[in-house]
């Protein structure tokens, strides 16, 4: 069975770093494409980044970039979003998730993990 499961969230402070981390089970990660989204309270859910499975390209949203750094660690099954400079924007509930096609728009991808909560708060 193909899951997705999300780490490293948590509570930081404005200006401070977490590393999200999804790893994956029943299915090999560097055959897939993988996008991170988030979804805030009351709003719905964005595209933060994506790595392509093809050519390791990646994407960010224009909020997010510079700031944000997605990886893969193909050895762990695992891909990581880096996140600095965090604000208080940037809480939400952030999701990995996986398919063929490296895209920032939710809808095209089949599998997902259940969210990791970020909140930056001071």
């Amino acid at each position: 069975q193909l899951q997705l499961v999300e780490s490293g969230g948590g509570l930081v402070q404005p200006g401070g770093s977490l590393r999200l981390s999804c790893a994956a089970s029943g299915f090999t990660l560097d055959r897939y494409s993988i996008g991170w989204f988030r979804q805030a309270s009351g709003k719905e859910r964005e595209g933060v980044s994506c790595i392509s499975s093809s050519d390791g390209s990646t994407y960010y949203a224009d909020s997010v970039k510079g700031r944000f750094t997605i990886s893969r660690d193909n050895a762990k099954n695992t891909v990581y979003l880096q996140m600095n400079s965090l604000e208080p924007e940037d809480t939400a509930v952030y999701y990995c998730a996986a398919d063929k096609m490296a895209t920032m728009e939710a809808k095209w991808y089949r599998y997902w993990g259940q969210g990791t909560q970020v909140t930056v708060s001071s």
